[in-house]
């Protein structure tokens, strides 16, 4: 029985990621700040076995804990799901809130990513869960679309340096989805046209579908966000960022 272990997993994509692998005969950890959500969860997952870490991995005993935990239960799969950002522009919005952005999205998955890739053994996958926004400026939430650029770019790298090991390395890129992510964020999913918009459970049946084939180092979810980045291809960088901050929900239109 294979082993995996998904971050920010008490809802959204990492919990209906964790359903889907659940389902699949997947042994899961899930781990997430919120202990109640946490429970409800696991008892939710199919099949048995499952468990769960009560954990804010911002806080350095909190990541310790789950460093521990990588090192001694050698999971198959680690899904670095946790991930926050901030609608507002760069000026308004309190400096440590970004850097607290910066402080999730970034250094706890480096972390997590070493301590995991440490003691991978071959056939072992890492998933880092990056955004659309990793590769399109996105005025009004400027941090955040900088921290998935960071682990887009870190990410594919390490699918290079790990290839030859047997180990896989995927970054997988979201677009805007109807979660929770956006009320966190200081808006709602409803600020985005309701046509760009994917389900969690939609979002999440591609990412298992590319963790099973193991062959892209990066993959794009949706194909409405794969059209409108090709698209970008055939505009100004001035344009296409126009166009990112015009339907921005962190810009004052």
């Amino acid at each position: 029985m294979k082993k995996a272990l998904i971050t920010g997993a008490s809802g959204g994509i990492g919990l209906e990621v964790a359903r889907q692998l659940a389902a699949k005969g997947y042994k899961i950890t899930l781990v997430a700040r919120s202990a109640d959500k946490l429970t409800k969860a696991v008892a939710g997952l199919a099949n048995e076995g499952h468990t769960a870490l009560v954990a804010d991995i911002t806080d350095k005993n909190d990541l310790q804990k789950l460093l521990d935990l990588l090192r001694t239960e050698s999971y198959d799969v680690l899904i670095n799901n946790a991930g926050a950002g901030i609608y507002g522009q760069f000026i308004d919005t309190p400096l440590e809130d970004q850097l607290a952005t910066m402080e999730l999205n970034m250094n706890a998955l480096v972390r997590l990513s070493y301590g995991f890739l440490a003691t991978a053994a071959p056939g072992s996958i890492l998933v880092n869960i990056g955004s659309l926004l990793a590769h399109s400026s996105f005025p009004g939430a400027a941090v955040y679309a900088g921290t998935k650029s960071f682990v887009a770019n870190f990410t594919e790298s390490l699918w290079y340096e790990f290839k030859q090991k047997g180990i896989f390395i995927m970054n997988f890129n979201p677009g805007a989805t109807k979660s929770d992510f956006h009320k966190h964020a200081g808006s709602r999913a409803g600020a985005f046209p309701d046509f760009v918009l994917s389900s969690v459970e939609d979002v999440a049946k591609e990412l298992v579908r590319a963790l099973e084939k193991t062959r892209k180092p990066r993959v794009v979810q949706g194909w409405k966000n794969r059209l409108m980045l090709f698209g970008f291809k055939f505009l100004s960088r001035r344009a296409a960022i126009n166009i990112m901050g015009k339907i921005s929900p962190g810009m004052a239109h």
